[in-house]
């Protein structure tokens, strides 16, 4: 109150001079029920919690809102200057009213967890993964063509070791992925939304894991020393023509796009399917396995034209029989090997054929069409057998004289040969044990 202080400004004295002191102990207690309140009513929310903690919060927020509602409008009707006495009842009250609001949260929370282990595990079996397939053959069969878990799980610990990296996939899906479209043929594009990856990653991945498929599996189609083959000679087989049948060949053909180059255009035109085409000769044993596939030759090639250089004739043995249609013109080659072909007789220049060679028609060709059941089934089983194929497909890989074709059909054969025969019903000890 110095006037003469530079500062001074005119004051009024109101008689407030003396001001009473406050009871500090009901200021303790009433800070104290405001502490209790605050976490129940959400205010005080740090502002360093991440996403999920404060999604949990507001939901925490959310289920005790009814009691937080009944705890703020009691408190205030409390009378806090009429004593210690009904400050210790209210105070009394609003902690069993927080007690029961806690324990209504807890039973929430569970609830929620409990919902939440619910969705992940329905989650994880949309996942395309392991536990997609595991203990459902029938998935596996759709989706692999292969016969069930135990025959895929033994295919990928055999191949994991050698199939690229890939920072968005796991070496499971990479053979899954590979497995789905020979498979199902399935657009390129929906693979790549089923798997969560551009097109130039799905495109790569399919190719590396084909090359890895083809250099570790490619020798399960492989062609059988004589003395295996007799021992597993079929009856039907041995009563026709004994012990000696090797191999039952065909062909299939496999529609691509026309090439743009004219001697290449001539060369895949097949005048049997009216379309352009890459022929292979397959090759089977009588109890139904694929034991001899060949490289992609045009489709204008003949039969007899791949069967005397696509390397086949040098795998037979003297004594050999050679089951075949009647397109395989091939008996001075195979009589070269001291082997022998039997084909269906022809009716060309007679009016009907005898009676002999009516029987052996008749034999040869009930036997003979055991290969044709095989091709079926290849290409039923792997769909992208039937699509027509890309000009890229055909073009040698780098470094290589093999084209992807070839080893996209060579891996389907090995595929076939993984599961049981088409020829040969499996006895009842010979059943899976998935």
């Amino acid at each position: 109150m110095d006037v003469t202080n530079p500062d001074w400004a005119p004051t009024l004295h109101m008689g407030h001079d003396n001001i009473p002191v406050s009871d500090s102990d009901r200021h303790a207690r009433r800070m104290q029920r405001k502490r209790k309140r605050a976490p129940i009513a959400g205010l005080m929310i740090d502002e360093g919690l991440t996403e999920e903690q404060q999604q949990n919060h507001h939901v925490m927020e959310a289920v005790d809102s009814s009691c937080v509602g009944q705890v703020e409008v009691d408190v205030p009707a409390a009378n806090v200057d009429s004593g210690d006495g009904s400050e210790s009842v209210t105070e009394g009250q609003g902690q069993t009213k927080d007690c029961v609001c806690s324990e209504q949260g807890r039973a929430e929370i569970n609830r929620l967890l409990e919902e939440n282990r619910l969705l992940r595990a329905q989650l994880q079996k949309t996942e395309l993964n392991e536990t997609f397939l595991k203990d459902d053959t029938e998935k596996v069969r759709y989706y692999t063509g292969l016969h069930c878990y135990a025959v895929l799980m033994s295919l990928f610990s055999t191949v994991k070791d050698f199939l690229p990296i890939s920072k968005k996939l796991t070496g499971f899906q990479m053979l899954l992925l590979t497995l789905m479209r020979l498979r199902l043929d399935l657009p390129v594009q929906h693979l790549c939304h089923l798997f969560d990856v551009s097109h130039k990653t799905l495109s790569s991945v399919f190719a590396d894991t084909i090359d890895v498929l083809y250099a570790r599996l490619g020798a399960l189609v492989h062609w059988p020393e004589r003395h295996c083959l007799q021992a597993t000679m079929p009856p039907q087989f041995t009563e026709a023509f004994g012990k000696r049948v090797a191999i039952i060949v065909d062909c299939f053909e496999i529609r691509t796009e026309r090439p743009s180059n004219l001697k290449a255009r001539a060369q895949t035109y097949s005048h049997y399917k009216g379309t352009h085409t890459i022929k292979y000769l397959i090759g089977i044993t009588p109890h139904g396995a694929i034991s001899f596939i060949s490289r992609g030759w045009g489709g204008r090639a003949s039969d007899k034209h791949i069967t005397e250089r696509c390397g086949i004739l040098q795998k037979l043995l003297p004594g050999d029989v050679v089951l075949a249609d009647r397109g395989f013109d091939i008996r001075d080659a195979v009589g070269m090997m001291c082997a022998e072909v039997k084909i269906p007789a022809f009716t060309k220049g007679y009016c009907q054929l005898d009676a002999r060679d009516v029987e052996q028609t008749r034999a040869i060709a009930h036997l003979r069409i055991h290969v044709e059941r095989v091709i079926g089934s290849l290409r039923n089983k792997f769909k992208m057998l039937h699509t027509t194929m890309p000009i890229r497909l055909l073009l040698s890989c780098e470094g290589e004289d093999t084209t992807l074709l070839d080893k996209i059909v060579k891996v389907c054969c090995v595929f076939v040969n993984m599961c049981p025969s088409v020829v040969v019903k499996p006895g009842p000890n010979d059943t899976c044990s998935c």
